[in-house]
């Protein structure tokens, strides 16, 4: 019954994506806002966007910017060789406010990707998994192990932990809208940090996905450095 019911949301339900792009270029040391930074001879946001149109036929996109960057937004569209199915909002004061933003854009029952415009490097595999996966469990996040070491720290104290118990959290974060819609009803809470905790904080059980190493999110230089020998790889 649980399997008709899987195959069933599959053939019903919209897929869309709100790919938040709100940063800028501090951290690079650059003028130019990173998601408009040069990777592989197009803009990064040119590969996210790409990513998640080329994993499936029927994906919507919503881009999520601040009113100031639809021009460069705009021309970052602008190098596909067919016009890809995107929508330009704009962005909020904090994360939640864009996404809040973004989901006024999903007006029926979907599947929702919520992903950092500047994470160029995800597979369509990721994708899809965390697609089939929140059709199953509601909801989808991808996260990868720990590698270091870690402390917590206890006031002017710390102490090691097992590292065994986090997980580094990735991005497409992705639900099912019945999940999602709801909880960016809350009220703001500056402890909001994703899509997640927002869920979370509505009762539901957040279930996790193998993410990938290579979704890395281009925060300082030597991130687009990494990002290029990847591609190249």
């Amino acid at each position: 019954m649980r399997l008709f019911y899987f195959w069933d949301r599959m053939e019903q339900l919209r897929k869309i994506a709100i790919i938040v792009a709100g940063g800028s270029g501090t951290r690079m040391g650059s003028t130019m806002p990173k998601q408009f930074l040069e990777l592989a001879g197009k803009p990064v946001l040119y590969h996210t966007i790409a990513a998640f149109i080329n994993a499936y036929e029927d994906m919507e996109v919503v881009l999520v910017v601040p009113e100031a960057h639809f021009a460069p937004a705009q021309q970052v569209l602008n190098c596909f060789s067919t016009a890809p199915a995107v929508t330009l909002v704009k962005g909020g004061e904090t994360r939640f406010h864009s996404v809040k933003n973004g989901l006024q854009q999903v007006q029926e029952k979907s599947v929702v990707f919520v992903h950092d415009g500047v994470r160029p490097l995800l597979s369509a595999a990721l994708i899809h998994t965390c697609y089939e996966a929140a059709l199953v469990h509601g909801n989808a996040i991808p996260v990868t192990d720990m590698k270091d070491s870690i402390r917590e720290l206890q006031g002017d104290a710390n102490k090691a932990v097992n590292r065994e118990w986090y997980k580094i959290i990735q991005t497409p974060q992705t639900f099912l809208s019945e999940q999602l819609l709801p909880a960016f009803e809350l009220p703001y809470d500056p402890l909001f940090t994703d899509e997640a905790t927002v869920v979370e904080r509505l009762g539901h059980r957040i279930h996790l996905v193998v993410g990938e190493e290579r979704n890395i999110k281009i925060t300082r230089p030597l991130d687009l450095v990494i990002a290029h020998a990847l591609l190249k790889g």
